[in-house]
């Protein structure tokens, strides 16, 4: 008998994260550990998955019969990507384990800001963020 492959599907508007834990850093350079930073409201994790994103119900066309067609849902998408960096408020996440590994389920409301790398294959390597004074 072949093994099966168990894999989790994200519903709707949810995001599945794996939390970043342990030591955070501050502006000045020192390191809080997990017990000082637990009373912070906001959390932040990696995105693993995303659901389908919100439904959009179809139009209503009265001339026609549409109760025998099957049509496919249609989804508004989220904005967050597989591979983003999510900070989100840590009291609407719901914590699950799933072989073994700690994982959030945050809805799309909760997240207050993704950082997501892109290469700017125009860039020359300089730092070309607003405010860098190393130029």
């Amino acid at each position: 008998m072949a093994d099966l492959k168990k894999k989790l599907i994200v519903v709707g508007d949810r995001i599945l994260v794996r939390p970043e834990h342990g030591e955070e850093r501050t502006g000045a350079g020192l390191y809080l550990p997990q017990s000082a930073v637990a009373a912070r409201q906001a959390q932040g994790g990696w995105v693993v998955t995303v659901g389908p994103g919100v439904p959009i119900p179809e139009p209503v066309d009265f001339d026609e019969d549409q109760l025998d067609e099957h049509n496919e849902p249609r989804y508004l998408p989220m904005q967050a990507q597989e591979g983003d960096y999510a900070v989100f408020l840590k009291k609407a996440a719901i914590e699950i384990t799933f072989e073994k590994k700690q994982y959030l389920i945050v809805p799309n409301a909760a997240i207050l800001v993704l950082i997501r790398e892109e290469w700017d294959p125009t860039s020359n390597g300089n730092d070309d963020w607003p405010g860098n004074t190393t130029n």
